[in-house]
């Protein structure tokens, strides 16, 4: 996430040259949810103050001009609203009087985090992330606190309806007030069973701000957040010597690095570039060392596991300087390793597609058509990439027209379309005799 806080315009600044409030917005809201969360012990209470506080943002920030600490700034406004939401409710005077204490000893702009199990956000992470929560409601419940998205975009990403996600997001908050799960890192002997649960919510989250469900194909707060929370986790588990190795820690934060390192290039003019396409100078280099750094460590511990595998698929293509210099037989063998792990049909899926370049489109296809994904789009871009290379036509845009219907971001829907409409025409019936 980019922590750099914009200053206010100078008098007679150009509009355009105001910060855009949605991504300061997006950048904060976790970090304002999280903070409020731990000094008041409410979820509810800590999302409706922030969802406030952002309102009066909106309001200000335009004339006013974006404060140096927006995140302070949320903060204190957040609290403030929280207050006034307790003295309306008249709680009980004790509760009112612990609360008032509480804020009392907040900073008005409170100071970076100095580590991980001081890290708000960490500690909210686990909160969401505890065992007697379903783990769909987990990664929905992280993706709307921390990520700071609409119920309807959660929709979306889990292919439910909206109604049905706002109720398991405030089922989740109910279970983690009725049950009094602690807002805390739990200690070393409860920690490996609890970290698996919480790589999956950050690689969903990383994966959501990656391939948006919906509007934008890039949402890099939630990348760059995902990857911080990752860093975090690491540094946790490094600083538990009983632990011992756990690879997957350092083979998820790979896979984050290796794919965020390709993120400049994955759209161009609002529309998606496919891996091929991609102009391979403008990966950032840095991420790439790191994350392949990261991934001989993890052959070195000899304990693969799903997110290592993923990771070592993505540092193939990165080590490719060119898109036909990709080493696709260890692709799929990589993905036949996976596929043992972590048997699913998006994995068979993306299998598939290394198999296409292996084999040949006709083999992958027939690897696709069985799969049980007829409501994913990919599937069915997957599908009409194939058909197009075999010269089926007719087929392939029926199959793009049905992803371009699925598909949940404009530049994805761009792409497809276009591809979809560089088809040759339909052949036309001669006349009737």
């Amino acid at each position: 996430m980019n922590e750099h806080a914009s200053r206010p315009p100078a008098p007679g600044a150009e509009a355009d040259q105001v910060p855009d409030l949605a991504s300061v917005f997006r950048a904060e809201h976790g970090r304002v949810v999280a903070s409020l969360a731990r000094r008041l012990g409410d979820l509810d209470l800590a999302e409706d103050a922030t969802g406030e506080a952002l309102l009066v943002a909106a309001e200000r920030w335009p004339g006013q001009g974006v404060p140096p600490n927006p995140g302070g700034w949320l903060t204190t406004v957040a609290t403030n609203k929280a207050l006034d939401r307790i003295r309306r409710e008249k709680r009980r005077q004790d509760k009112y009087v612990e609360v008032a204490t509480m804020i009392d000893r907040i900073p008005s702009e409170p100071p970076e985090p100095t580590g991980p199990v001081e890290d708000d956000r960490l500690r909210l992470i686990f909160t969401c992330c505890h065992p007697a929560l379903a783990p769909e409601n987990r990664v929905a419940l992280t993706l709307r606190l921390l990520g700071g998205l609409t119920v309807a975009e959660i929709a979306s990403a889990f292919l439910v309806p909206e109604t049905t996600m706002a109720q398991r997001i405030t089922r989740s908050k109910q279970k983690i007030r009725a049950t009094h799960i602690p807002y805390r890192i739990p200690g070393p002997e409860d920690l490996p069973a609890r970290l698996s649960g919480v790589l999956a919510v950050l690689y969903l989250v990383f994966n959501e701000g990656y391939l948006g469900s919906s509007g934008e194909a890039l949402r890099t707060d939630l990348t760059a957040e995902a990857i911080r929370l990752a860093r975090q986790l690491r540094e946790m588990v490094a600083g538990t010597p009983a632990l011992g190795p756990l690879p997957e820690v350092d083979g998820l934060l790979a896979l984050m690095l290796l794919v965020e390192s390709r993120a400049g290039a994955r759209v161009s003019g609002g529309v998606l570039v496919p891996l091929e396409e991609q102009d391979r100078t403008t990966w950032d280099a840095e991420m790439i060392d790191e994350g392949h750094r990261l991934v001989r460590g993890c052959l070195a511990v000899n304990r693969p596991g799903a997110y290592q595998l993923q990771a070592a698929i993505n540092a193939v293509h990165t080590d490719a300087v060119e898109a036909s210099m990709t080493d696709w037989s260890q692709v799929v063998q990589l993905f036949d390793q996976l596929l043992a792990t972590t048997p699913s049909p998006v994995v068979a899926l993306n299998r598939a597609v290394a198999v296409a370049e292996v084999d040949g489109p006709e083999v992958a296809l027939a690897l696709v058509d069985p799969l049980p994904l007829t409501a994913y789009h990919a599937w069915h871009a997957t599908r009409a990439d194939l058909l197009r290379r075999l010269g089926r036509w007719d087929q392939a845009r029926s199959a793009y027209g049905r992803a371009i219907e699925l598909a949940g971001n404009e530049p994805e829907r761009t792409f497809l379309t276009r591809r979809r409409d560089a088809l040759p025409a339909p052949s036309t019936p001669g006349p009737a005799v």
